[in-house]
């Protein structure tokens, strides 16, 4: 039976996974390993307590989550494939409400990061990093 993003283990599961999915995938491999090289474990670290923040209220992060991805060379399709690989990672190993709550934040991020980068690409604004 299918487990909720309930717990730390869980969302260590998750990203686990999900990462690795990131890492061997031909449009987004390249860019993440290329930008993260050997810091695969300090970044892992930083999305469990990204997500633990986020799913269970545990203040395991703090910072702002945008300003690392602002200038990264990325447009819709990017997005896509990063929402699918995320949703299919979740569906393949939870189920429930945080499961549900997962998908529905990453979507909403997706969005959020897509539109602000491309906001960025054409304004003479620059984000404050």
């Amino acid at each position: 039976m299918e487990k909720d993003l309930d717990s730390y283990e869980n969302i260590k599961l998750m990203v686990d996974t999900f990462y690795g999915k990131i890492q061997e995938d031909t449009l987004l491999g390249p860019i993440f390993n290329g930008i993260i090289q050997e810091n695969w474990p300090a970044h892992l670290k930083k999305m469990y307590g990204f997500w633990q923040t986020i799913l269970l209220e545990v203040r395991a992060y703090s910072g702002s989550p945008f300003n690392p991805h602002a200038k990264l060379p990325v447009n819709k399709e990017h997005f896509d494939r990063w929402l699918l690989l995320f949703n299919t990672t979740v569906d393949e190993n939870f189920k429930g409400e945080k499961a549900t709550e997962a998908k529905w934040r990453a979507k909403k991020m997706a969005e959020m990061f897509h539109f602000k980068i491309e906001y960025y690409k054409t304004s003479t604004a620059k984000p404050i990093i």
